[in-house]
C-alpha cells in the first residue's frame, strides 16, 4: 500500500503543477492567490485513498466558492479548471466505492446541485447524467469487489470445513477399526475363559473362579466399548444403550480389582449417592486408570483409595505402595509416553475439579483429585471402609 500511497501523492503533486501555472488562462486571479487557487482544485486527491469523503467535501465547497470569487476569462465556458472538474469526479468516484449509502447519497445530489446551478440547461443536465454514470459505476466496481471478496472468504471456509471433515471422518474410521478390532479381542478373552473348565483338566474350583472373573470383567469392558464406539459402525447396526458408569459403580471398581488379583483397600466417606452422574463418570474413569497404571507400574504393592463425599466437594485419592523387590517396576503413572494421567486430567477439569499425580519419596505414587459435588445431600455422612 505504500506504493499507492506514494503514487497518490505524485499525481496530486503532477495535477498541481498543472492548476497552478494554467490558472491565468481559466480565471481571472492576483499571482498571490494563484497557488491557494490551484491547491484547491488540484489537492484534495491526496485524501482519496485515506478520506474520500472529506476529499469530496472540500473539493465541492471550493467548487461553489471559486465562481463567486473570480471570474472566468472571456474565452474559457466553464466554471471550473478542467484538473479541478477531474479531481471531483474522481473523488464522487471514489466515495461510491467506499463509504457508507447516506454519504453517496448525500455526495451525488450534493455534486448534481452544484453542476446545475453554474452549468443551467443542457450542460448542466448532460454532467448531471455522466455524474450519475460515475456513481453507478462505482457501485458496480464496489459490488464487485464485495462479491469477490465474500466468495473468497466462502470458498476458505469451505476449505476449512472440508478438511475438518475429513479429520472427523478419519477418526470415526479409526474409533470404528479399534472398536471392531477390541470388540472381538475382547470376545475371544471371553469365550476362553468361560470354556477353559471344560477345554482344560484338572482345573480347580479356585482357578475356574479366577476364570469366571476374568470372563465377567471382559464381558464389561467390552460393552463400555460398545456403548462408547458402537455409535460409529457404518453399517448401521445399533447397539443396545447401556446407562454410563456413575458414583455407584466405584465399589463394584474396586471389587473387582481385588478380584483380579490387586491388593486394594479403599474407605469411602459420605453419600456416594449424591453425587452427579457427571463428576461420578469422571472419577470412575480416573479411579479405572489409577489402578490400571498401579497394576501395570507396581504390580503386587499395596493400593489405598480414599473417597470421601463432602457437601460441596469430592475428594478421592488412590496411593500405591512401591512395587516389592520381586516385581520392581516404575512408579504407577511415571511417563511411559502414554496418555493416562494427562487424560485423567482433562476428566477432572471437565467435572470443573482438577488433579494432582505424583511420585512419593518412597517410591509409590499418588494421584488425588477434587470435583464438586453437583447434588449435596443433608443427611449424615456414612463411612465405609474395606481394609482388609
Amino acid at each position: 500500500m505504500r506504493t499507492v500511497d506514494v503514487s497518490i501523492v505524485v499525481v496530486g503533486a503532477v495535477l498541481y503543477s498543472i492548476a497552478w501555472p494554467t490558472l491565468p488562462i481559466t480565471h481571472q486571479v492576483s499571482v498571490p492567490l494563484m497557488p491557494i487557487v490551484g491547491a484547491l482544485a488540484a489537492f484534495p486527491f491526496v485524501l482519496i485513498r485515506v478520506n474520500p469523503a472529506l476529499g469530496w467535501a472540500v473539493s465541492a465547497l471550493s467548487a461553489l466558492v471559486i465562481p463567486l470569487a473570480f471570474d472566468r476569462t472571456p474565452d474559457y465556458h466553464y466554471p471550473w479548471q478542467v484538473v479541478h472538474i477531474l479531481v471531483l469526479l474522481a473523488l464522487l468516484f471514489a466515495v461510491a466505492l467506499r463509504s457508507p449509502p447516506s454519504v453517496l447519497l448525500l455526495a451525488w445530489l450534493a455534486s448534481m446541485l452544484v453542476f446545475f446551478a453554474y452549468m443551467p440547461g443542457s450542460d448542466g443536465v448532460g454532467w448531471s447524467v455522466g455524474l450519475t454514470a460515475v456513481v453507478v459505476f462505482g457501485l458496480l466496481i464496489r459490488w464487485l469487489v464485495l462479491s469477490r471478496r465474500q466468495l473468497a472468504h466462502q470458498e476458505e471456509v469451505s476449505e476449512l470445513e472440508r478438511t475438518k471433515r475429513t479429520v472427523l471422518e478419519e477418526k470415526a474410521k479409526i474409533a470404528r477399526d479399534l472398536h471392531d478390532v477390541v470388540a472381538h479381542h475382547m470376545s475371544m478373552v471371553v469365550v476362553q475363559a468361560q470354556s477353559a473348565q471344560y477345554r482344560l483338566d484338572d482345573v480347580s474350583d479356585s482357578a475356574a473362579g479366577e476364570f469366571e472373573s476374568i470372563a465377567a470383567t471382559a464381558r464389561e469392558a467390552l460393552n463400555e466399548i460398545r456403548g462408547m464406539l458402537g455409535v460409529l459402525r457404518s453399517d448401521g447396526q445399533q447397539w443396545q444403550d447401556a446407562p454410563a458408569p456413575n458414583a455407584l459403580d466405584l465399589e463394584r471398581t474396586l471389587l473387582s480389582s481385588r478380584k483380579a488379583g490387586m491388593d486394594v483397600r479403599w474407605t469411602v466417606t459420605g453419600q456416594v449417592e449424591s453425587i452427579a452422574d457427571t463428576t461420578g463418570l469422571a472419577l470412575y474413569r480416573i479411579l479405572q486408570e489409577s489402578l490400571s497404571n498401579a497394576a501395570r507400574h507396581a504390580p503386587d504393592a499395596v493400593v489405598t483409595v480414599d473417597i470421601a463425599v463432602g457437601p460441596s466437594t469430592v475428594v478421592m485419592t488412590v496411593v500405591n505402595a512401591p512395587a516389592p523387590s520381586a516385581s520392581v517396576g516404575r512408579a504407577a503413572g511415571a511417563d511411559t509416553g502414554g496418555h493416562g494421567i494427562a487424560g485423567m486430567r482433562d476428566r477432572a477439569r471437565a467435572a470443573q475439579g482438577w488433579l494432582h499425580a505424583a511420585a512419593l519419596p518412597d517410591g509409590g505414587f499418588e494421584v488425588a483429585v477434587h470435583v464438586p459435588n453437583g447434588m449435596p445431600s443433608s443427611t449424615a455422612p456414612v463411612v465405609r471402609n474395606d481394609l482388609a
